[in-house]
C-alpha cells in the first residue's frame, strides 16, 4: 500500500503537467485547466476523482470484480481522500448496466427525518434562513443513504465479497495519504469548517492552520469505521454505536437537527427505472426523481434536436448559446414540477414528450438570448408554485466499465464542500436537506420541493448511460458541479454525440450554463464576449465540473477522459 500511495503522488504530479491535447487545443483555458490525453483500454476502465480511488477500482476490476464492486472500493477511498465531496455520510444515485439484463437505477438519496416540518429553514420572522446558517450544524443533515444503496446494488450485481472491497481504503486510512493542492485550497477557503472541533482536529495543524500540501493525513477513526462496515455491512452505520454517535452529533450540534435512531434504522434505498429519452439516433438514460438530472438533460437534448449542431465547431459560441437557452427552459420546468415522485406527481412522460419539447424549442431564438423563461404546461399537469433550490458543487462522479461489459455511472455527494462540517467516525455528514426549497409555499400554493418527513430533496445529479440505435452501450457519463451538473453533462454529450469528440476532448470543452436566471455563467472571457453579443448578461466564473466519461467502441475498445479542472484520472487495462 505504501507503493500505491507513492504511485499516487507521481500520478498527481503527472496530472499537473500539460500534455498535448487529444484532438484539438482548448480555445481558451479556464483557471485550473490542465491539458490531458485520453486513456484507452481493451478490457475495463474506471474514471474517478482521485488517483488513489481510481487505482482501488482498477485493482478490483483486475481481480475479476464487477463494475459495482469497483464502485464500492472507489467510494470507500473517496471518503478518505476527497472528504469534501462525498462519503459514507452522504448519498448517491447510481445507474447500473447489466449486459445481460439491462439497466436499473439505484436511489441512495438522503431523506428528511420523520420529525421534519415544511418550515424547517424559516427563521422566527418567517423568512428563509441565510443559506450558510442553515448549512452548518445538525439541521441540514439528511439520513445518509449511500452505504445502504451500495449494499443493495452489490447484493444484486456484485461478484467479489463485500468485506474485501474495503481493504484499500482501510490500509490508506491507517497509513495516510498526501494532502493535495485541491484539498488544501478548499480547507483554506472555508470560513466555517475549522470552527467545528472535530473538523478542526482533523483538517488543521496543531496551531490551527489548514493542512499544507504534502501533509500525510491519517484517519484511524475512518479505518475503524470501514472495518465495521466490512464485517457488518451497512448495519454498522445504521444501527449500533456508530449510529448512536451520529445521531448524538446531529442533535447536539449548533443548529441542532432532529434525526433519530429510528430514522437511521428505517432508511431504505429505492430501486427505480432509469429515465430515458431519444436524441437523434441515440437513447440517453439518466436518473429520475428525486433527481431532476435525467429529465432536464433529456429536455435540453430534445429541444436541441431541431438545430444542426454537427455543422458547428464543438467550441463554437453558437453551441454554447443554444445549450444555455435550452438550459433556461429546462430549469423553468424543473423548478415548477420536479421533486421526490413519492410525494409529488411529477409529469416525467409529459416533460419528455417529443411534441411538448418541440413546442418548447420554439422559444429558443438562435440569434438572441431570452431574458427569462416560464414553465411549460405538460398535458394534464397542474402547476405547483416554483421553488428554486441550488444544490452545491461539491460532489463526485464515478464512471466504470468492467471486463464483462457491465457499467456503473454513480454520482455521489455530501452536498456543499465539507457538507454540514460535522464529523463522526472519521467522515463528514451531509447537508443535503438544504437542497429542499426553504419556502414551503408561494402565494399560498405549495412548492413541490418543500420539506416533508421522509422525503428526498431534489437533486441535479445526472449519472448517464448512452445507447446506440442497436441498444449497445456507447457511453458512460456524469459530473459533479451542483445545479450546473445538468449543463455540464449536456455539453459533454453534445460534444461526444454531435461532434464525435473523444471523452477527454468533450470533458475539456469550455462551459456556459443558464439555470433560468437573468445571468448566464461562462468560463472564459472570450466565450462571455461572444454570448454578450447574442444578448446574454454574463458572469465570468470558474466552473469546476468534474466530468468523467467513457466511450465504448463497437469492437469493445474503451476510451476514457477525466475533467482537466480537477485531479481525477482514467485507468484501465
Amino acid at each position: 500500500m505504501r507503493a500505491l500511495a507513492a504511485a499516487a503522488v507521481l500520478l498527481l504530479a503527472a496530472c499537473a503537467t500539460p500534455v498535448p491535447g487529444p484532438t484539438r487545443d482548448a480555445p481558451e483555458a479556464a483557471s485550473g485547466w490542465t491539458a490531458r490525453a485520453p486513456v484507452t483500454a481493451d478490457r475495463f476502465m474506471v474514471v474517478a476523482a482521485h488517483p488513489l480511488a481510481a487505482e482501488a477500482g482498477r485493482a478490483v476490476l483486475a481481480r475479476g470484480g464487477a463494475a459495482i464492486d469497483a464502485a464500492i472500493a472507489v467510494q470507500a477511498v473517496l471518503t478518505l481522500v476527497e472528504p469534501q465531496s462525498s462519503g459514507l455520510g452522504g448519498g448517491a444515485f447510481l445507474l447500473h448496466w447489466d449486459a445481460a439484463r439491462g439497466a436499473v437505477a439505484w436511489d441512495g438519496r438522503e431523506t428528511a427525518p420523520a420529525a421534519a416540518t415544511p418550515d424547517r429553514f424559516l427563521g422566527p420572522d418567517g423568512a428563509p434562513l441565510p443559506f450558510m446558517d442553515a448549512v452548518v450544524g445538525g439541521l441540514s443533515v439528511g439520513v445518509p443513504g449511500v452505504l445502504r444503496m451500495l449494499e443493495a446494488a452489490h447484493a444484486e450485481h456484485g461478484r467479489l465479497l463485500w468485506a474485501e472491497l474495503f481493504d484499500p481504503a482501510i490500509a490508506l486510512a491507517e497509513e495516510g495519504f498526501p494532502v493535495g493542492p485541491r484539498l488544501h485550497a478548499l480547507i483554506s477557503a472555508d470560513a466555517r469548517l475549522l470552527d467545528q472541533p472535530a473538523a478542526r482536529a482533523y483538517f488543521a495543524t496543531p496551531d490551527g492552520a489548514p493542512l499544507p500540501v504534502g501533509h500525510r493525513l491519517r484517519n484511524p477513526a475512518l479505518a475503524e469505521t470501514l472495518r465495521a462496515v466490512a464485517r457488518h455491512g451497512a448495519d454498522a452505520l445504521h444501527q449500533g454505536p456508530l449510529a448512536e454517535a451520529l445521531v448524538a452529533t446531529v442533535r447536539t450540534a449548533e443548529s441542532p437537527g432532529d434525526m433519530t435512531l429510528a430514522d437511521l434504522r428505517d432508511y431504505r434505498p429505492v430501486r427505480r427505472q432509469p429515465v430515458c429519452a431519444p436524441y437523434r439516433v441515440w437513447t440517453v438514460c439518466g436518473m429520475g426523481p428525486p433527481s431532476s438530472g435525467g429529465i432536464a438533460v433529456g429536455q435540453m437534448l430534445g429541444m436541441l434536436q431541431r438545430f444542426d449542431l454537427p455543422a458547428l465547431a464543438p467550441d463554437a459560441p453558437q453551441v454554447a448559446h443554444l445549450l444555455a437557452e435550452a438550459g433556461r427552459l429546462a430549469f423553468a420546468d424543473r423548478n415548477a414540477y420536479v421533486a421526490d415522485a413519492d410525494f409529488v406527481d411529477v409529469p416525467v412522460e409529459g416533460l419528455l414528450d417529443a411534441a411538448y419539447l418541440a413546442a418548447r424549442s420554439l422559444h429558443i431564438d438562435p440569434a438572441r438570448a431570452a431574458s427569462d423563461a416560464e414553465p411549460g404546461q405538460p398535458v394534464g399537469m397542474v402547476r405547483l408554485a416554483e421553488g428554486a433550490a441550488w444544490d452545491r458543487p461539491s460532489t463526485s462522479q464515478v464512471s466504470i466499465v468492467d471486463a464483462r461489459g457491465n457499467a456503473v455511472s454513480m454520482t455521489s455527494s455530501i452536498e456543499s464542500a465539507f457538507g454540514s462540517r460535522l464529523m463522526v467516525g472519521g467522515f463528514l455528514l451531509n447537508n443535503q436537506l438544504t437542497d429542499f426549497s426553504f419556502r414551503p409555499a408561494v402565494d399560498d400554493r405549495p412548492v413541490a420541493n418543500r420539506v416533508e418527513p421522509g422525503k428526498r430533496p431534489r437533486s441535479s445529479m445526472s449519472p448517464t448511460l448512452v445507447f446506440g440505435p442497436d441498444g449497445r452501450l456507447e457511453a458512460v457519463a456524469g459530473s459533479p458541479g451542483g445545479a450546473n451538473i445538468i449543463g455540464y453533462v449536456a455539453r459533454a454529450l453534445v460534444g461526444m454525440l454531435d461532434h464525435g469528440l473523444n471523452p477527454q476532448a468533450a470533458a475539456s470543452l469550455p462551459h456556459a450554463v443558464n439555470r433560468d436566471q437573468p445571468r448566464t455563467d461562462a468560463e472564459t472571457p472570450a466565450l462571455a464576449a461572444a454570448l454578450e453579443a447574442r444578448g446574454h448578461t454574463v458572469r465570468v466564473t470558474d466552473m469546476t465540473s468534474g466530468l468523467h466519461l467513457i466511450t465504448i467502441a463497437p469492437n469493445g475498445r474503451l476510451t476514457g477522459g477525466a475533467d482537466p479542472r480537477r485531479e481525477g484520472v482514467a485507468m484501465g487495462e
